[in-house]
């Protein structure tokens, strides 16, 4: 396939950087080479008063709750307090056609050359070649330099389909569940795989969102992180919930979902036992979440990723509150995510043809609605 140079595709004005965090961002200095030259939109949990330090040099809009709160008024209910799903919100005051979201406690890993990874470079290369989720390529992503279709593969189907999300790994720490971190609380992972494929249609995975980058234009709308945290009775759900329904919209509207590289070192291992807490209601409802994801069906009117979900809460309430009352609460806030994703994103309409378009990017915009 054609040669795509990775150094020379930063895409520095169409991408942000969201980070949700309850400390300092020292953690930066290190990502500098790489993230220095783009947008950052901080989103503050917990306490608002506490102050953050963000490293010189940086572009940023720093959000806290109060500002959440002001900016959505009653909205703001739909944005999790004290869980990392509060991202979500950054998700919603971008202007930019991609989003790469990062955990505080993640630093730049190094492949088995020992060159640095340019985490950026790599997830943009992900999202700007196609997918291929209808025919599993046995070479991996066919897009990838030294590569290409296998004999076999439909001529019909290499022209792949959009790419919506790039979904990367972790070294060292891995994305463990609280029992699986009790049981193996020294494993490490050490293991780099050098590839990048592509999810096949109608599968499921679980979605982290420590290294994640998406289009937004494409599926935005259906990149929330769910309701958790305090006040709930679930949390470290927010991206599973996210990847689940974010999936779903994808093979519905035609899009794909990579996962594979890039990887980054996720350097703490956060305390299992309080995990377990937080997780204990989610590794029983899984097991329902997962078959209702599997089984559901949007109707061929949700042609937008803003109608799939909507579609998505209707289906949500009738089908999971049966397992926790939880779960119309959840519906609820997904309906309010998506008022509040509108009220910011209102869409404007080519008169030439009445067709409703994503809004131009405005320098400024964010600014603006902070303001009021």
């Amino acid at each position: 396939m054609a040669g795509y140079n990775l150094e020379a595709a930063p895409l520095k004005d169409d991408v942000d950087i969201v980070i949700p965090t309850i400390r300092s961002l020292d953690f930066l200095e290190q990502w500098r080479p790489f993230l220095q030259h783009y947008h950052l939109i901080i989103v503050q949990d917990g306490d608002p008063s506490i102050n953050i330090r963000v490293p010189d040099g940086y572009d940023y809009e720093l959000y806290n709750r109060n500002d959440i709160n002001r900016i959505l008024g009653p909205r703001a209910s739909c944005i999790s307090y004290k869980d990392g799903g509060c991202r979500c919100f950054g998700f919603m005051v971008s202007k930019k056609k991609y989003i790469y979201t990062i955990d505080d406690d993640c630093f730049v890993a190094k492949d088995p050359s020992g060159k640095e990874i340019n985490v950026i470079a790599q997830h943009i290369k992900n999202l700007e070649t196609p997918s291929t989720p209808h025919y599993f390529n046995t070479l991996y992503d066919p897009f990838r330099d030294g590569t290409d279709f296998v004999r076999g593969y439909p001529f019909s189907l290499r022209e792949g389909v959009q790419t919506a999300i790039s979904h990367g790994l972790w070294l060292n720490i891995p994305d463990y569940d609280a029992p699986t971190q009790l049981v193996k609380p020294r494993e490490r992972n050490t293991r780099y795989v050098d590839a990048v494929m592509t999810i096949p249609k109608g599968v499921l995975y679980p979605m982290c969102g420590m290294n994640l980058a998406f289009n937004r234009e494409l599926i935005g709308p259906a990149m929330y992180f769910g309701l958790m945290g305090e006040g709930q009775p679930i949390s470290r759900y927010d991206d599973m919930w996210a990847g689940w329904a974010a999936k779903v919209v994808c093979d519905h509207l035609g899009f794909g979902v990579k996962t594979g590289l890039p990887y980054l070192w996720h350097s703490k291992a956060s305390n299992p036992f309080v995990n377990l807490k937080k997780e204990h209601k989610g590794l029983h409802w899984q097991e329902e979440m997962v078959p209702f994801f599997q089984n559901l069906r949007l109707s061929k009117e949700s042609d937008t990723a803003t109608k799939c979900y909507m579609e998505l809460s209707k289906m949500t309430k009738e089908n999971l509150t049966k397992v926790d009352p939880y779960f119309e609460n959840l519906a609820d806030a997904m309906v309010t995510w998506i008022e509040a994703w509108d009220e910011l994103n209102p869409p404007v309409k080519n008169e030439a043809c009445d067709e409703e378009l994503n809004p131009p990017v405005k320098k400024g915009t964010i600014k603006d609605v902070k303001a009021k």
